[in-house]
């Protein structure tokens, strides 16, 4: 089980495209418990999904370095309201299949307050939209590329047909039209989308291209949880500025300085009821890890993860995620008082606590009738198949040998895709054990196609919250975890790889062939 201390106490350190925790890591401060606010301002569930983009051709250049803490000068704590990412609606239902239409563009959004900042998005929209689907019934998204870059549109978490998993190499060129076809033939699970093209995906997701895919069913929707206004989609994620507002990229980052944004806006308060809130919690960052917790160490309701609920739900007071990764939290709000404030912290460095420590506030302003509730249990899990076909290891490195670009490795070699790296037969139950190969860095692994089920961790137990379906992994220095997956679905070649995006585009990426 990976315990908060083993999470803050890991001095991860490197250079190149690796994320580094050098920094002390100092504890949030004290008073951001309960900080009363008497500003009135739109309800979190009220605000507009985004701010209204202006396209512009223009390319978009390399920011000079900002200097210390240039960007986060720019943005007061909780000065912004948490607006939610805006929900997309099929532009055809016919025969059974919703159809949607999305155009991958540059625009600007008013991330930090009086400044426009320009950005990639999905159809304008910063933070990405959400599509809402339903298992069973298939959704087609027809993609426009108006960016000057190819890209690869990869739908984090789901399985489907090889030509539309948006692959590394399956690339959609400037100006081209795809579509994505996606049957929704799993159960419910929290997915995300985000571009996947090699080498670039690291830069096209710092600056926007990323959005929300929330898939039910029947075992989900039929459950008394929290839902409709009360049940908000979150992306989490760091990002740089410079003195003008204009988002800095560079991989790697030794200062650790970053501003935290949800949904899209500098440390943003969220105004609640007194009651139950179901909170989607997405870490969308390229490098960023997350240990979340409310500044009073009040409890949160660990419910689900990457592939949907789990079986009971967990209490906990802490919240663990490295990217890609998602929780699926219930927070009461009845505990706090109509008129106070309770702030959701964050204790991964790197970079100043001030500002790495803070993620955003939610402000109690009125009492609400709460009929939802968490049932004791949430859903009962397919049991794994007895019968194992094979069992891998796998493991994942940084080389950073003196003199040399760093490159990222997996079993030691640098993604190849005229490669097979696992030959995997059709409808067999595989065993693989993955592990992180270096002393002072973090990775994590996701594997495409299949929701798998960890069954160590450091060969102990997996914690709670990784009891259900899962499709990304921690893996801080020397850890390994060792995972099972039925390959049940279809055939073809898929990508598995760290997903702090930086190593990926390094080259710490394999594929599977399943056939």
């Amino acid at each position: 089980m990976v315990t908060r201390r083993r999470m803050i106490g890991a001095a991860l350190a490197t250079g190149g495209g690796v994320l580094l925790l050098r920094a002390t890591v100092r504890p949030a401060p004290a008073d951001a418990a309960h900080t009363a606010d008497a500003a009135h301002t739109a309800d979190a569930h009220d605000a507009p999904g985004h701010d209204a983009p202006a396209h512009d051709a223009s390319a978009h250049g390399t920011a000079a370095d900002p200097g210390p803490d240039a960007g986060p000068a720019l943005a007061p704590k909780f000065a912004v309201a948490m607006p939610l990412a805006p929900v997309l609606s099929p532009v055809s239902t016919d025969g059974g299949t919703d159809t949607y239409a999305v155009t991958m563009l540059r625009s600007f959004a008013r991330v930090l307050p009086g400044h426009r900042t320009e950005v990639l998005t999905y159809n304008g929209a910063f933070p990405g939209p959400v599509i809402r689907a339903r298992s069973g019934r298939p959704v087609v998204v027809r993609q426009t590329n108006l960016l000057d870059d190819p890209v690869s549109v990869h739908l984090h978490g789901a399985a489907v047909p090889a030509d539309s998993d948006g692959g590394p190499m399956n690339l959609l060129d400037a100006g081209a039209q795809r579509t994505y076809r996606y049957p929704n033939d799993q159960p419910h699970a929290n997915l995300w989308f985000h571009d996947h093209a090699h080498h670039a995906e690291s830069e096209h997701v710092f600056r926007g291209l990323s959005g929300t895919y929330l898939l039910t069913d029947a075992t989900e929707s039929d459950l008394p949880l929290p839902a409709g206004r009360y049940d908000l989609p979150i992306a989490l994620r760091d990002a740089r500025f410079d003195a003008a507002a204009r988002l800095v990229y560079r991989m790697d980052d030794p200062e650790g300085r970053a501003t935290i944004l949800a949904n899209g806006r500098p440390w943003p308060k969220v105004e609640v009821a007194a009651r139950k809130y179901r909170l989607r919690l997405l870490n969308s960052s390229n490098l960023r890890f997350f240990s979340l917790r409310l500044a009073d160490g009040g409890p949160i309701t660990w419910i689900g993860s990457d592939g949907g609920l789990l079986e009971r739900p967990h209490t906990t007071d802490t919240v663990d995620l490295s990217p890609g990764e998602r929780a699926d939290v219930v927070i009461d709000f009845s505990r706090y008082p109509v008129g106070s404030s309770v702030v959701l912290t964050n204790s991964m460095p790197p970079g100043p606590a001030e500002h790495i420590g803070v993620v955003l506030r939610f402000d109690i302003t009125r009492a609400a009738h709460d009929p939802s509730s968490v049932p004791e249990r949430l859903r009962t899990l397919p049991a794994l198949p007895a019968e194992v076909a094979r069992e891998r290891s796998v493991v994942l490195t940084v080389d950073e040998t003196p003199g040399a670009a760093p490159r990222g490795m997996i079993d030691g070699k640098v993604y190849d895709p005229n490669r097979v790296d696992a030959a995997v037969a059709f409808g067999t139950s595989e065993i693989w054990t993955v592990s992180n190969g270096n002393k002072d860095t973090p990775h994590n692994f996701h594997l495409h196609l299949v929701q798998f089920r960890v069954l160590a961790r450091n060969g102990q137990p997996p914690g709670p919250e990784e009891g259900g379906l899962k499709d990304t992994v921690r893996l801080l220095p020397g850890e390994s975890v060792r995972l099972q997956a039925v390959f049940d679905s279809y055939r073809g070649r898929y990508p598995y790889h760290c997903h702090l995006l930086d190593h990926s585009a390094m080259g710490m990426m394999a594929q599977f062939e399943v056939g």
